[in-house]
């Protein structure tokens, strides 16, 4: 448990160092902003010319005394360290930052890449970005909104209010910052272990199953259904499992039945003992 806790600790002190990298290296130097409370952050230091560092501590440590009472105790602990640690390295980065390159677009690709990994190595920890989470889930207690949703529309709200001060070009070259870094975050809270769920109808649905048990040592789930239009009865195959897995799968129904119908749909979280928790239960 202790091992498990440094190592956590750590990855949330990388992600704070590689997150002050992605503002003080691509997102000031081009005049760029951001989302969350690192938009505030961005838009404070423009019209104040006030520490990234001081500004990220002080609004942040205000919403989470605000809504302390949404954090669990240790996504709290997690929280606090994860704040702490990103200002430090903010207001450090702050003093040696330079413009690593001129191109306005290709600092918004990276600043979204950079910043998605920094966000994503707190994430994967079990931390949280502090203030946003806050307020999201404020909306959601006052408005009936999803966290999801919340997130994105605080975001919306300040990269729009950021136009007025970084202007509309620069607000547009923002959004795809923001853009790339949630989907950068989206992999490393979910992509690195990505699961599908498959689908399968076949004929041949009892020797696919046996050899998935067999070949590939993965349970299976087999149901009962018919054909809508023939009224046929079939046996329906049904298996969550990575996707790296899927490719092996593929050839392994390919060649039973070539005519196998097979859908594929993502899955967001599995819970069941056996399978890895969720981020946000750790």
């Amino acid at each position: 448990m202790m091992k498990k806790t440094i190592i956590d600790l750590f990855l949330i002190g990388v992600g704070g160092l590689v997150f002050s990298i992605g503002v003080n290296f691509f997102i000031i130097p081009n005049s760029l902003s951001e989302g969350g409370i690192l938009g505030l952050t961005v838009i404070a230091h423009y019209l104040f010319g006030w520490s990234t560092g001081l500004i990220n501590l002080v609004l942040n440590l205000s919403l989470i005394i605000v809504g302390y009472k949404f954090f669990e105790r240790k996504i709290m602990l997690y929280t606090l360290f994860s704040v702490f640690t990103s200002s430090l390295f903010l207001h450090i980065t702050e003093s040696n930052r330079w413009m690593l390159t001129e191109d306005t677009l290709l600092s918004a690709v990276f600043a979204g890449l950079i910043i998605g990994i920094g966000l994503g190595l707190i994430f994967r920890a079990g931390g949280t970005n502090g203030g946003t989470t806050v307020l999201a889930q404020i909306a959601n207690e006052c408005l009936g909104l999803s966290i999801g949703k919340s997130m994105l529309l605080i975001d919306i709200i300040i990269v729009l209010g950021s136009v007025f001060v970084i202007g509309i070009d620069k607000g547009m070259y923002t959004i795809v910052s923001v853009y790339i870094g949630a989907k950068v975050i989206d992999f490393f809270v979910e992509g690195m272990d990505e699961k599908v769920a498959v689908f399968i109808m076949s004929n041949s649905a009892d020797e696919i199953a046996n050899n998935i048990l067999h070949s590939m040592a993965r349970g299976i789930t087999i149901l009962d259904g018919y054909g809508g239009y023939t009224g046929d009865n079939k046996k329906v195959l049904y298996i969550v499992i990575s996707r790296t897995e899927f490719v092996r799968l593929k050839k392994l129904i390919k060649e039973i039945d070539s005519q196998a119908y097979v859908t594929i749909h993502q899955v967001h979280e599995v819970i069941r003992k056996g399978y890895k928790a969720s981020i946000a239960e750790k």
